[in-house]
């Protein structure tokens, strides 16, 4: 019987050097992979434990695929991250992060805050407390 293993968005974005450093300066992730070695990247991966994340430019990424051709960057979807201590991550976010939804307690228990990234994706942080 087949199994699905992941899930690893590749996101279109207008830039991937920016993305990625953003990505990594401020949310603490790391680069796994890029393309191509060096200058403009057209595409890169980027982890912080067990959540990876692709980044593709919007040039590159509507090539691959002509059925978003005519798409902009920015989706109306959010990314859910479930995290061991919120707290301390959030703690450690630099001012310049944008955070859209301060950290609060959910109607469903957990806690949770939201920030939007350099190309308007949202990203929720939550944990439930045990």
């Amino acid at each position: 019987m087949t199994k699905l293993e992941s899930l690893t968005p590749n996101i279109m974005v207008k830039d991937v050097n920016a993305t990625l450093d953003y990505y990594t300066t401020k949310l603490g992730f790391a680069i796994i992979d890029i393309n191509p070695e060096s200058g403009q990247y057209e595409w890169g991966y980027v982890i912080l434990d067990n959540v990876g994340i692709m980044f593709q430019e919007e040039k590159s990424l509507k090539t691959e695929y002509k059925e978003i051709e005519p798409l902009k960057v920015g989706g109306a979807l959010t990314f859910y991250i479930r995290v061991k201590d919120i707290n301390e991550y959030f703690n450690q976010l630099p001012k310049e992060v944008n955070i859209v939804k301060p950290m609060n307690k959910t109607f469903y228990g957990t806690n949770e805050f939201a920030i939007m990234d350099i190309n308007g994706f949202i990203l929720t942080f939550s944990e439930t407390p045990e």
